[in-house]
């Protein structure tokens, strides 16, 4: 029997993501398949069967699986499976806020800081979903985000990830946004304040405007004066902010194009659900190659794959 809360999937149409509810969901018949394929070592059941749920209902298979086997999924999976494989689906079973928590964490871990990760997913999310990411990271690592990025960040960089961090949508008038920020850049030494307020501050449609008329009544463009003005991990956290405001499936098509493993699994699995679509038509465009036959390249076997059926169809 459907369970309530797949009664309706009213609210996926129009959806921009590549996976979508699975129509005739059955977790128990799932579950069972699950435990199949564990035990006859089937890789290629696992990957079919978990890139064509969603998460919502990979949650439910893993209660289903738990309480069919008593076993926890995860722990099956870790022990039937390994590498990048391993790895991708583990990733989505996890919940989207935990995922996203996980990311942040590894790009601080070790020695060195992946700065560009840590814009990407404070650059791309909501006010909303940034509240869930950080209860997420409270919860799974018992540490406070806030403090984890200052600790790992500094400067001017450091205060703009806690502002996107605690990101807020105050009204205000373009005009006067426009004119703070190119007073900012009038001087020997550019001012990061402003940047880091009005960026982090206003909602994406005004910010559009704001770096439109910016554009506009200095007659140079964004990238110029970000350049001339700002440098080290500020400039780059202010390129890749200003990038996400105008145009963030092109960013991350930018970043897919990589086809580096990890950025790869990030950004497929994160976005899947929401505008992987709009990531692939920018790939396509950026790239003059689709991203499935740009996966089928670079990626091999039950891995390959998996990619295919998060990334969905050839353009």
């Amino acid at each position: 029997m459907k369970p309530l809360h797949y009664s309706s999937d009213d609210m996926w149409w129009g959806t921009l993501g590549t996976i979508r509810p699975f129509s005739n969901f059955r977790p128990d018949q799932d579950a069972m398949e699950i435990q199949a394929a564990l035990d006859g070592k089937d890789a290629g059941t696992l990957v079919n069967l978990l890139t064509n749920r969603n998460n919502a209902q990979r949650q439910v298979i893993a209660v289903e699986y738990k309480k069919m086997t008593n076993k926890d999924l995860n722990a099956c999976l870790k022990k039937a499976l390994s590498g990048d494989l391993e790895n991708l689906l583990l990733q989505l079973l996890m919940l989207p806020e935990h995922f996203d928590a996980q990311r942040l964490q590894d790009a601080m871990a070790g020695l060195g800081t992946d700065e560009e990760t840590l814009m990407e997913i404070l650059s791309t999310r909501s006010k909303e979903q940034l509240q869930q990411i950080n209860n997420a990271f409270q919860q799974w690592f018992k540490k406070d985000l806030e403090k984890e990025l200052r600790g790992e960040t500094s400067g001017d960089f450091a205060k703009l990830v806690v502002a996107l961090l605690k990101k807020g949508d105050s009204p205000a008038v373009v005009q006067r946004d426009v004119e703070a920020l190119a007073a900012s850049l009038d001087g020997k030494k550019a001012n990061a304040v402003p940047w880091i307020e009005i960026l982090t501050s206003r909602s994406s449609a005004h910010l559009e405007n704001v770096l439109m008329g910016l554009e506009l009544q200095l007659g140079q463009a964004l990238e110029q004066m970000l350049d001339k003005g700002f440098s080290g991990d500020f400039q780059m956290g202010l390129k890749v902010l200003v990038q996400c405001i105008q145009n963030p499936e092109v960013y991350l098509a930018k970043r897919l194009s990589t086809m580096k493993t990890s950025l790869v699994h990030g950004i497929m699995v994160s976005h899947s659900e929401e505008d992987l679509l709009c990531i692939r038509a920018a790939f396509l465009k950026l790239t003059g190659n689709s991203l499935y036959s740009t996966l089928q390249k670079h990626f091999k076997g039950e891995h390959q794959q998996a990619l295919l059926g998060i990334c969905r169809s050839e353009d």
